[in-house]
């Protein structure tokens, strides 16, 4: 499926890295051939964008399923696979298979698993995984217990000039945990870990990457004191990111007071305090992206007594929606925004995308940012709609979406 005629936006505000400008944007070929003070050519197909945002396509860093439905929802175009699949991405073949599973209309880039089977003691074959096609290395939903193997991990995707995308929490302390530990724990009986163990587990990391020479990118950072580390490590020059999903920066652990099994998270939840920290590094830079952590996890899973359940939340549909409104709240502006869901995630993955740029993939989205709507679990084009937003009030929506100039359908 490729691009068979030029087509030119029109009437929108492009959203670029430096801000919000009017323009025009026009694709041809399947990339940004021009943006600004357009004129279409003859024979261009005209799109009016009505006074829409004109943004790049979402790149969502680590996904855990993936669901054409919901990622187009959201304006996602391509997605960043955890290695937690069955089986789990530890071949090449597993890995050339997810590269060419999405497309033509959403490209799916697979996240090698770190170790065999992901079970942190065996490097798996990463620089066969890398020629299949992974974009990265990945953890998985654990940490990496073994110092040594860890290290071993660095040093190779350093070699390979590979991302290495890491759990943060302290295997040893977290257990069986399903909250962090606090009063709302405590008063519910809920087995919880403390806070710590997030600190804990990126203080070795990062020290271990220093010593390494590797990137190093943390897929979720939820605590105050998480977050000051990363913050110290980038001030030193350290080759570290850090992400978060909008769930720890919208919710705290007062959301599983009723032991609702949507607000079962990995890691869970924080105190209030956590979340506004949260939201601190994400006015400061200290994060670098925000990601959905897509999970749909059906009845089975849900269903259950909060410590039973399985943790993850549907995320795709919700997380514009969610960043937008760190906008409305003046915590970021559009251009942050957007670097926030498709600039960074995109470099990170060496893709040619996720930006308004001449000469990049034309991976084009046009959202209306006023677009109300309430998030209805029930009605969720995802697989399952475990998602701790039902029945929230939001706003912002993607009205017309493309793929390498090619539309696609909602």
């Amino acid at each position: 499926m490729k691009q068979t005629r030029p087509i030119t936006i029109a009437g929108g505000r492009l959203v670029t890295p430096a801000g919000v400008r009017e323009g025009a944007l026009r694709m041809a070929d399947g990339r940004i051939a021009a943006l600004g003070d357009v004129t279409p050519d003859n024979g261009d197909e005209i799109v009016d964008a009505r006074g829409g945002l004109v943004t790049p396509g979402l790149v969502d860093l680590g996904v855990f399923a993936i669901d054409k439905p919901a990622f187009h929802f959201g304006g996602i175009t391509r997605a960043a696979l955890m290695p937690d699949q069955s089986p789990a991405l530890d071949l090449p073949s597993r890995v050339s298979y997810i590269a060419k599973s999405g497309k033509p209309d959403l490209w799916v880039h697979p996240l090698a698993a770190a170790t065999r089977g992901l079970e942190g003691r065996e490097i798996a074959e990463i620089a066969l995984m890398r020629e299949a096609g992974a974009r990265g290395v990945a953890t998985g939903r654990s940490w990496i217990a073994d110092s040594g193997a860890m290290l071993r991990l660095l040093q190779y995707a350093a070699m390979l000039d590979m991302t290495v995308v890491t759990h943060a929490e302290d295997a040893a302390l977290v257990g069986s945990a399903v909250a962090t530990a606090g009063e709302y724990a405590t008063r519910r009986g809920l087995p919880s870990a403390p806070a710590e163990a997030e600190a804990i587990a990126i203080a070795r990391d990062l020290a271990l990457a220093e010593m390494a020479g590797a990137r190093l990118h943390f897929r979720q950072v939820t605590t105050a004191a998480g977050l000051d580390l990363v913050r110290r490590a980038k001030a030193q020059g350290q080759a570290v990111t850090a992400g978060v999903t909008p769930a720890h920066f919208m919710l705290s652990d007062l959301a599983t007071v009723d032991f609702r099994t949507f607000a079962r998270l990995s890691p869970p939840l924080r105190s209030e305090a956590d979340r506004q920290a949260v939201r601190e590094a994400i006015a400061d830079g200290t994060i670098d992206v925000i990601s959905s952590g897509h999970d749909p996890r059906g009845p089975e899973d849900k269903r259950l007594p909060f410590a039973d359940a399985e943790p993850g939340m549907a995320g795709a549909e919700t997380l514009l929606a969610m960043v937008l409104s760190l906008v409305l709240d003046d915590v970021i502006d559009l251009g942050r925004a957007f670097e926030l869901v498709a600039g960074k995630p995109a470099q990170l993955l060496d893709v040619e995308a996720g930006r308004l740029e001449a000469g990049l993939e034309a991976d084009i989205a046009i959202v209306d940012p006023d677009r109300p709507w309430v998030i209805q679990s029930a009605k969720m084009a995802a697989t399952a709609g475990n998602t701790p937003f039902d029945g929230q009030p939001t706003q912002g929506r993607v009205t017309a979406l493309w793929k390498g100039g090619v539309a696609i359908g909602g």
